[in-house]
């Protein structure tokens, strides 16, 4: 039998890939869209509408959750409550976030993913590896711009993840800096993260390592959101099989 799909963001532009790719997956069936703009509009290939009426998610067994942190944290205690497994691809969630969606998610489960791209998961996963090996390391990411963090969620799991793996960074020489902020912001963990918000763009980041006489760059592109859908349906299809809150894709690719 189908799993039955609930989507939160319906209109937005990931929101209206997530309908497509459910529509169009074989294991999967769209019953209910969800958005405050775009009411009564059909989703594509589907005889289901864009609602504005929460209670619509009731017949879903797994939602997906791309909206905004706010709206996030009111529709999952939502949905918590509801018993309905939920994927979570806003950005901009908290730490103090995820404790809180830990609590709340006992009847059901919950895969809250950064970046649902396979590429992006084997970038942070091969960053991890190679962490120990050099001495420096700083994250460029790219997005379109129409993105409203920064830097964003892949680039700072990237940098705690890669500060998980490795805390030995020579530090850095430069003192004057003649534009402010033009090394980046720096993490806890001593990463520059450098943002670069542009029109043409989707998603896209290099992380740089450098040691002597060497360096090593591991790059990851995403041209278009429909490289999202496969972690998106991975996680739909999966989500049942993993208890409580679980953070990333990696624990569903055996990674």
């Amino acid at each position: 039998m189908a799993i039955k799909v609930g989507v939160l963001g319906a209109s937005g532009r990931m929101g209206s890939e997530v309908c497509r790719a459910v529509v169009n997956d074989l294991d999967t069936s769209l019953v209910s869209a969800i958005d405050e703009m775009n009411v009564g509009e059909n989703v594509a290939g589907s005889d289901v509408s864009i609602t504005d009426d929460f209670s619509a998610l009731e017949d879903a067994d797994v939602i997906v959750d791309f909206t905004v942190a706010d709206s996030a944290r009111r529709n999952l205690q939502r949905v918590a409550k509801a018993g309905i497994h939920a994927v979570v691809g806003t950005t901009g969630l908290t730490e103090s976030d995820i404790t809180t969606l830990g609590s709340l998610f006992k009847d059901s489960n919950c895969v809250v993913a950064s970046n649902f791209a396979i590429s992006a998961v084997l970038m942070m996963r091969f960053s991890e590896i190679a962490a120990p090996h050099f001495n420096n390391v700083e994250i460029i990411e790219y997005h379109h711009n129409s993105k409203i963090d920064a830097p964003s969620g892949t680039a700072l799991t990237t940098a705690e993840r890669i500060s998980a793996s490795s805390t030995e960074w020579d530090e850095s020489s430069t003192s004057n800096l003649i534009l402010g902020g033009a090394r980046g912001g720096i993490t806890e963990g001593g990463i520059p993260i450098h943002s670069v918000r542009m029109e043409g763009m989707v998603a896209h980041q290099d992380v740089i390592f450098g040691t002597e006489g060497q360096t090593l760059t591991i790059r990851q592109d995403s041209y278009d959101r429909s490289s999202f859908m496969p972690g998106v349906l991975l996680a739909v299809k999966k989500v049942r099989d993993f208890p409580g809150v679980t953070l990333g894709l990696e624990a569903l690719l055996n990674l």
